[in-house]
């Protein structure tokens, strides 16, 4: 497999993030519904936005990629909601940068759930910082900001992680994915 990126490879990518993109925006109706119930309920559906760089990466495993479909995928949803928004694209370069980073660690071979859900957490804990930085959790009591904290967590581990691998997995089943990945011997055999 070539280390660089091909062209199709940068297309699927973009196209993927942007997708992401609309349900992005379309995800926001689902989190104010659920921050209604209060004590930071709504984290726990906060890992959808962490989701782009996560399925890009196990379709597609080279590096940049999870920044790429991070930067994509915010870049589209401040295009969505029609107006431009700074915040949006931080939060997209960091949490493609963390992604990154584990999936870096790993020499960008490893496509397992664990790796994922481990991109899922490192993406949710680097948004902290940020959301500290624009003023979301200043004034937050200490105990409310650990449920805020423990909600997202989890939230990056389950949805941005796990349930991001079991959608590349029902892909893998289709074989829509095989394009992206070396030919494996099975392959080869069943020509």
């Amino acid at each position: 497999m070539s280390k660089g990126l091909k062209l199709s490879e940068i297309l699927v990518t973009v196209l993927i993030s942007v997708v992401f993109a609309i349900i992005y925006n379309l995800w926001w109706f689902i989190y104010n519904v659920v921050q209604v119930a209060g004590i930071h309920l709504e984290q726990l559906t906060y890992g959808v936005w962490f989701m782009a760089a996560i399925v890009c990466y196990l379709i597609i495993p080279k590096p940049g990629i999870a920044l790429l479909a991070e930067i994509a995928a915010g870049a589209g949803e401040t295009i969505v909601m029609g107006k431009f928004d700074i915040p949006t694209i931080i939060y997209a370069v960091l949490q493609g940068l963390a992604c990154e980073i584990v999936f870096a660690i790993f020499k960008y071979k490893s496509r397992s759930a664990a790796v994922a859900m481990l991109a899922g957490l490192a993406t949710a804990l680097v948004s902290f910082p940020v959301d500290y930085f624009y003023g979301y959790l200043n004034e937050v009591a200490g105990w409310n900001l650990l449920l805020f904290i423990i909600f997202r967590s989890i939230s990056g581990i389950v949805l941005a992680g796990l349930v991001s691998y079991c959608i590349v997995k029902a892909l893998d089943k289709t074989g829509v994915t095989k394009f992206f990945r070396p030919a494996s011997q099975q392959d080869y055999d069943n020509l």
